[in-house]
């Protein structure tokens, strides 16, 4: 069944390096009763949450956050365990099977709770590549080197990048407010600097999609989701081009990027921005991470659900025609999913 699906309401907390002690759900509990007054939608026909449980360290830990949804009467409810982005696509297939109108997309982090450079190397392959021990900060600094080497690059546009980051993020209220890069910073793992590596962030964010008139009577213009794909490069690290993002070349093409306006890109670290603008064919002309980007905040399982939300708040207020939202999830950007989003469905 085709139908016409869109982005209807999106929320976020206000991101921090520490929550202040608060639990998951009490974080979370204030990003839902926010969307459920917007769309003065208290009840969906399917929702749906991405998040961690390692991070808490105890399994079914995403069980808790449905007291801050309201799982009573009983929901028609899913999990996925990774970034919310997933958890909205799936949220999309299912309305496009035609039952149900609304759905609520959830996702949420506490990354003050946890080593998230140990707790990362759990998507390794469990026999050749995590009893090596690599962390996320080290295997990403292999790809940045191999992409400076292969594209003749340097470490000053790595720093231009999260430059042009941080300045943004200090324009969004929801962001880690940073200072400007310091170019005397020492490295963390060469080639990349502190300031090249998003920072730990506690946070959530929340989305409602809604299909056909019913996102016409909900939001005075909706984000329409004309084209969304979601791609996996190999697993294994040393059998794929770490200075290449195949798979978000695919999801782009597959997705329709061509002609956006804003891209909003899940890049943790500064050269997976240049990596995956070259990937996805944007142009000087487009505007990249207005809202700062996971470079100004990164609240784990729901940084790339947030920018799906940014994409879309460009097209609901008019500044954007046609959006892009970026997920990734993955070492060295093994997974990556497209969402296109303009003010008027396609056809």
């Amino acid at each position: 069944m085709n139908r016409e699906i869109a982005v209807v309401a999106f929320v976020q907390t206000r991101h921090a390096a520490d929550s202040g002690g608060l639990s998951e759900v009490e974080m979370l509990a204030p990003v839902i009763t926010e969307i459920k007054e917007r769309t003065g939608v208290h009840r969906f026909g399917f929702t749906c949450s991405g998040s961690c449980d390692y991070l808490e360290g105890k399994p079914f830990a995403f069980v808790t956050a449905l007291d801050a949804v309201g799982a009573w009467p009983p929901i028609s409810e899913s999990h996925v365990e990774m970034d919310a982005a997933w958890a909205l696509y799936e949220a999309y297939v299912r309305l496009l099977h035609g039952d149900v109108d609304t759905a609520l997309v959830y996702g949420f982090g506490k990354s003050s709770q946890a080593d998230v450079r140990k707790v990362m190397t759990a998507q390794l392959d469990p026999y050749y590549l995590a009893p090596l021990g690599p962390d996320q900060v080290s295997l990403a600094a292999l790809q940045a080197r191999a992409y400076l080497e292969r594209a003749g690059a340097k470490e000053d546009d790595l720093r231009a990048v999260a430059a042009r980051s941080r300045a943004a993020g200090r324009d969004n209220p929801y962001a880690l407010h940073l200072e400007d890069p310091d170019g005397s910073q020492g490295y963390d793992v060469a080639p990349l600097r502190p300031y090249d590596i998003a920072p730990d962030t506690d946070g959530a964010a929340a989305i409602v999609l809604a299909a056909g008139d019913k996102a016409r009577e909900l939001c005075e213009r909706p984000a329409w989701i004309t084209g969304i794909d979601h791609r996996a490069d190999a697993h294994g690290l040393g059998v794929r081009d770490l200075s290449r993002s195949e798979s978000a070349r695919i999801a782009g093409e597959r997705a329709g990027a061509a002609g956006v306006e804003v891209a909003e890109l899940h890049a943790q670290f500064s050269h997976e921005e240049l990596i995956l603008r070259e990937a996805l064919g944007l142009g000087d002309d487009v505007l990249v991470n207005p809202s700062g980007g996971a470079l100004s905040a990164n609240p784990i399982m729901a940084a790339g659900l947030i920018r799906i939300g940014e994409a879309a708040a460009r097209v609901q207020d008019g500044t954007a025609a046609k959006a892009l939202g970026h997920a990734s999830s993955g070492p060295c950007l093994q997974q990556n999913l497209v969402c296109v989003l303009e003010g008027e469905p396609r056809g």
